[in-house]
């Protein structure tokens, strides 16, 4: 319960996005291959985000909805053209309206992940089908173990901040098949990408749970000292910076009815 009021803090700016994490997009082409999208068909994008890959999806000829618990996200989707709203994920009101769920780099911000596979089993029509990628336990692992070292020294549980839901591919197989899918494929994919603007910028689009309550000085303080503990390990010889990333890119598909 404590993560799931603090999850709600987190902030995003869709100018700087992707930006800071051009990896996330690039990761989200693979889903769309997996995905197959076909002419025609009625296609829910579940975390949407600012809509780039959203747009990609309707100039392919399908009929797409967006949805997103960001109101800077869905504006920005909508500024693109999308059939963007804002939707809690865990949430989904649709009934039997689509033939596939696509979903790229979000659902590890849905903490209740059996509400989500639950909406999106009633969100598809038979034989539809379910693909996405979302974060795997090992996902920014470095960082998070800084970032909770930090903050012990301030008196604060990190770990209690922390916003993802990180399954293991066993993990979120058999949620899927609890949920009735029939998993056609699931993968681990795990490496270390770039980060454009350094580990600043990404603590600045993805830390705001964590440094909740801090703010100025003291919250620059907190990035300053997270940093440099990552530095020797994170930080290449020519000065660039990674992140460690572990998704799990997956296709499941509704037996007939």
């Amino acid at each position: 319960m404590v993560r799931q009021q603090i999850s709600q803090v987190q902030r995003w700016d869709p100018a700087t996005y992707h930006r800071n994490v051009p990896h996330v997009r690039e990761l989200g082409q693979r889903v769309v291959e997996l995905l197959q999208p076909r002419a025609g068909e009625r296609v829910l994008d579940l975390g949407c985000g600012e809509g780039g890959l959203t747009i990609n999806l309707v100039q392919m000829g399908a009929d797409v909805v967006g949805v997103d618990g960001s109101p800077e996200f869905v504006d920005a989707a909508r500024a693109l053209g999308v059939d963007a709203h804002v939707l809690d994920g865990q949430r989904l009101t649709f009934d039997a309206e689509f033939d596939a769920v696509f979903s790229n780099a979000a659902l590890h911000w849905m903490l209740d992940p059996d509400a989500v596979i639950a909406g999106v089993r009633r969100a598809l029509r038979p034989e539809g089908r379910f693909v996405g990628s979302i974060a795997a336990i090992g996902t920014a692992a470095a960082a998070q173990t800084a970032l909770c070292a930090v903050l012990h020294r301030r008196g604060i549980n990190g770990a209690a901040r922390m916003p993802w839901y990180l399954p293991t591919l066993k993990e979120y197989r058999a949620k899927l098949e609890a949920h009735g899918f029939r998993v056609e494929t699931i993968e681990f994919l795990q490496g270390l990408p770039a980060l454009p603007n350094g580990m600043t910028g990404w603590l600045e689009t993805f830390g705001h749970t964590f440094v909740q309550g801090f703010e100025g000085v003291e919250r620059s303080s907190i990035f300053e000292e997270v940093t440099e503990l990552l530095a020797p390990t994170l930080r290449d010889r020519e000065d660039v910076w990674h992140i460690d990333a572990a998704r799990l890119l997956f296709r499941a598909t509704l037996p007939r009815s």
